[in-house]
């Protein structure tokens, strides 16, 4: 305000819910205001004025009744928030005029009145709040400053610091009432003798977010930062900085995420001012953005750098314009130029600078990517471009939706950081990559620590999951999410999770239980890890207990070819190998040198003998609240069978054309629904291994898949 130091009008609120250091905590509404003018420079207080305000749901918690004294019926009269703010307005502006001044400052017991309940609902019902809800003093403070000694300022009370200052606890009962009236004689009291307090600490809210870039190099205080996750995927930082109006975010402190696919994952990591902002931003954990409700947890500065922090020059200039806004095309030909670009979004919708204004998305050696970015200086341009999603340009229909200087880039560097070649070794013969072996299963344990989901949709993700289990997300095991995925590698439906303790799955077992998830009622049964383990592998589970994968099933003759593999061509090693598995985790690339008898080879399925090296039986997540990450794969060509050439054992070598490396293991696709271990083993007749060790032999039922592990070495 131009001139806070004249006038101070002291503001209390109240709402249908949590009152006091909960106030705005749950989303309730606003049912009470009282506010009172005191002339700082006279030393005169004004009229007080009580106002109920009529919620647009009529429900009182009782808590709510028991502090405020009021009921359903006291609120049936009462005007809607909007009426009673216009009459807060006029009313004061009248006050304020008559005593010869030309401005005032809101003064309140607690920021949570302004940041976390009038800010908010005024923001969701779509209501201009009047310019003094901008600015304003806390009295805790402004006493602080006056008495440092009275404690810290998070746990003074108007009645703790009238007590202090030796004045009597105001005895008024009518809630509201009787905290202004404490607080006007507060206020009188650090005025006069021997404080003579100047009221200075003015905070304010900010009007709008303000878009920006964030360097890496940049320090982020990590008390500073929060994740949100649950979020809309068109959201856009606008969107969020409106969920926590009120809060001030720093500039640029709104970053996406996004999922490997580079499309966004419903999470966002926001950064705040400072941290009490970002404690009153963890309150509100759960509240809702629309139908959705948004989880809020802690998160951590070189996360936030990580998602919104750059290098490049390039796209530092291009965000270096200020309040733009900032569209996303996705789809682009990979020819398309500048000018079809800006003939794309015609003259409706002029982009800023021109061709300066748009920033193409390229991997490191240039070639393009189909992604770009465009600015508009303000927002019409950007709606009328935002209707040309889903026309097309040339022969492809061209994606566009709001973005951010964040996600601009969070999509630059995960271009830039993309291999141009493949990781594996070069072959000989064709360079074909092999896939990545799935991460291995949790050692096995009877305790009971487990979860199985049943029955998701095929099209849920983790963020659905982690929704589905709402409050119990924060007892998962770190990296305790396992889905699991059919032959195609596509969901099956089922997933497991890791629990922090056995009392804590049982408590999700009884409570998510037949809970629905996109229309779908999804059954949640308890198990131990070793349970988990079996039905991975094809076993059974549900109430009724645990089945073990089939071992022993009707035999059928063995084949009567083993003459699978054709003859090596000239030049190529007698000798081959499965190719050794590979990290799905990325890794930086290691050097290998690689003999001519270790060469890559790939041969022809037969009728016989038809291994697909292609599956993934699961895919693992990381807990909350770090972002899902992706377990990528390496296909290998259809139907082929990949070998790699090892050391023979030395009294077999000259007998062996294939030698299995020791361990290895080997994948079979085709068998008869009836096949038996014995038909299997007799089919490998030829392999060395010990008769007892049936545990290297694993049968898939609903895939009729088998896993085979020599012990050393095949002699044909």
């Amino acid at each position: 305000m131009a001139s806070h130091s004249d006038t101070l009008v002291v503001f209390f609120g109240a709402t249908a819910g949590a009152n006091g250091g909960k106030l705005g905590s749950d989303e309730r509404e606003i049912i009470l205001l009282v506010w009172q003018i005191v002339d700082l420079h006279e030393k005169k207080v004004g009229k007080l004025h009580r106002c109920l305000v009529k919620p647009d749901t009529s429900e009182l918690t009782d808590e709510c009744k028991e502090e405020t004294g009021l009921n359903l019926e006291d609120l049936v009269s009462a005007e809607p928030l909007d009426k009673v703010l216009q009459q807060f307005h006029e009313s004061v502006t009248s006050e304020v005029k008559c005593l010869g001044r030309s401005s005032y400052t809101l003064c309140v017991d607690s920021p949570l009145v302004i940041r976390q309940a009038l800010h908010p609902e005024a923001s969701k019902k779509n209501l201009v709040l009047p310019e003094c809800f901008f600015s304003f003093v806390d009295v805790r403070k402004e006493f602080h400053k006056c008495c440092p000694s009275a404690g810290p300022v998070q746990k003074l009370t108007p009645a703790s610091m009238l007590e202090y200052v030796g004045l009597p606890a105001v005895s008024e009962q009518l809630t509201g009432v009787r905290e202004v009236r404490s607080m006007v004689q507060l206020i009188l009291c650090i005025l006069a003798e021997p404080h003579n307090h100047e009221f200075s600490c003015v905070e304010t809210v900010k009007y709008k977010f303000d878009s920006g870039t964030c360097s890496k190099t940049e320090p982020v205080d990590s008390e500073t930062v929060i994740r949100a996750r649950g979020l809309p995927w068109q959201s856009s930082d606008q969107d969020i900085a409106r969920f926590f109006k009120g809060l001030n975010i720093a500039k640029g402190g709104v970053a996406l995420c996004l999922n490997a696919q580079g499309r966004r994952n419903g999470e966002a990591l926001v950064r705040f001012i400072n941290s009490e902002h970002r404690d009153l931003a963890l309150e509100r954990h759960k509240h809702h953005m629309g139908s959705r409700y948004i989880e809020v947890y802690k998160a951590t500065g070189e996360e936030f750098l990580k998602i919104a922090g750059g290098t490049s020059n390039e796209v530092t200039q291009f965000l270096s314009k200020e309040n733009q806004v900032i569209i996303r095309m996705r789809g682009l030909p990979f020819t398309a130029t500048a000018q079809e670009v800006l003939s794309f979004l015609g003259p409706e919708s002029p982009v800023t600078d021109g061709a300066e204004g748009l920033l193409f998305v390229k991997y490191p050696d240039g070639r393009p990517t189909g992604d770009a970015f465009v600015l508009f200086s303000c927002e019409e341009y950007a709606q009328n471009a935002l209707k040309k999603h889903k026309q097309i340009l040339g022969k492809r229909y061209i994606e566009l939706f709001r973005s951010t200087a964040a996600e601009v880039q969070q999509v630059l560097n995960r271009y830039i950081s993309t291999p141009l070649i493949s990781t594996l070794p070069p072959s000989p013969i064709v360079s074909v990559p092999v896939l990545a072996t799935p991460p291995f299963l949790p050692a096995a344990s009877s305790t009971r620590d487990c979860v199985r989901l049943r029955g998701l949709p095929y099209a849920a993700g983790i963020e659905d999951i982690l929704e589905f289990m709402g409050e119990h997300t924060i007892d998962i095991k770190p990296h305790g999410v396992h889905m699991v995925l059919n032959q195609q590698g596509r969901p099956s439906g089922d997933a497991f999770i890791q629990m922090k303790s056995s009392d804590k799955a049982f408590m999700v077992a009884q409570k998510c239980h037949k809970k629905t998830m996109k229309d779908r009622y999804v059954e949640v049964f308890q198990c131990s890890t070793e349970e988990m383990s079996i039905v991975l592998m094809g076993g059974t589970l549900n109430r009724s207990g645990l089945s073990p994968p089939p071992c022993k099933l009707p035999c059928l003759s063995p084949p009567t070819a083993y003459t699978a593999f054709p003859t090596l061509p000239a030049g190529l090693s007698e000798v081959a190998l499965y190719q050794p598995p590979l990290l799905a985790a990325p890794r930086a690339p290691q050097t290998t040198v690689h003999s001519p008898a270790h060469a890559l080879a790939y041969y022809p399925p037969q009728p016989h003998l038809y291994m697909n090296m292609n599956m993934n039986y699961t895919a693992y997540y990381p807990s909350p609240p770090v972002s899902p990450s992706t377990v990528g794969y390496f296909a290998a060509p259809p139907g082929a069978v990949a070998a790699v050439a090892a050391q023979p054992h030395p009294a077999a070598a000259a007998a062996s054309p294939v030698l299995p490396q020791p361990g290895a293991l080997v994948r079979m696709q085709g068998l008869p629904y009836n096949t038996g271990v014995k038909d299997i083993l007799s089919y490998f007749q030829g392999y060395q291994y010990a008769p007892d060790e049936y545990s290297g032999v694993v049968q898939v039922s609903d895939q009729a898949r088998s896993l085979i592990q020599p012990k050393e070495w095949l002699c044909l």
